[in-house]
């Protein structure tokens, strides 16, 4: 979900842009956004990404099974395009149309911005990756 929604309630011409960097993220990663959990760090998906980038190290982000028979210079294009659309502020984000172009060619890709919603959790949340209770009750509807 995109920041400007969270916070205010208001969707941007952008909104999609910063959801579809995070179907990216994992797609990349084979790791879900909601619950996510590195055992070294509290933070999201975005922000174990991010971490990553700022690193040097943005390969490590990439599942496995997809590293072996994907090139991984496209990986690292495609993660660096994911981090161009979770950027906080829907202005620093491209437009779909510049996404496409960006995946298809090889021109040149500026450095992405600290990204959106980069939290760590707080220490009972990282530890906690259970779901939510399902409360849900069935009536059965009988004609008179």
């Amino acid at each position: 979900m995109a920041p400007e929604y969270a916070l205010n309630g208001l969707f941007s011409v952008k909104s999609d842009v910063f959801s579809f960097g995070i179907l990216v993220l994992e797609v990349i990663s084979g790791l879900k956004s909601k619950g996510f959990y590195h055992p070294n760090h509290s933070q999201n998906l975005i922000g174990h990404a991010w971490k990553l980038w700022n690193e040097g190290r943005p390969l490590e982000l990439i599942d496995i099974c997809l590293a072996s028979s994907c090139m991984l210079s496209e990986a690292l294009r495609c993660i660096h395009v994911s981090l161009l659309c979770v950027q906080h502020h829907p202005e620093d984000r491209p437009n779909m149309a510049s996404v496409v172009i960006m995946l298809g060619s090889e021109i040149a890709l500026t450095h992405p911005k600290q990204p959106g919603f980069f939290t760590k959790m707080e220490s009972h949340e990282a530890g906690n990756q259970s779901s939510s209770t399902n409360e849900m009750s069935i009536t059965l509807l009988e004609p008179r």
